[in-house]
């Protein structure tokens, strides 16, 4: 497997391993309360909002990005 993706030097941990230490540095993300710039709805995001910078719920977001 790790031949046919060009690796040359044989992997360090194995899978069971790779998958445990990958799930142990991803914590619970932390979720800021915020109100959409567009529709108004309350909504939760995973960054610390600025005053600067609109903040969009999903629906807003997914509609503004399809838009271009």
């Amino acid at each position: 497997f790790y031949a046919s993706r060009g690796f040359e030097n044989q992997p360090q941990r194995c899978k069971a391993c790779r998958d445990a230490r990958k799930n142990a540095t991803r914590g619970e993300r932390q979720m800021f309360d915020a109100v959409c710039a567009s529709c108004g709805k309350a909504c939760k995001v995973p960054f610390q909002p600025r005053e600067d910078r609109p903040v969009y719920c999903s629906e807003c977001f997914a509609k503004m990005k399809e838009n271009g």
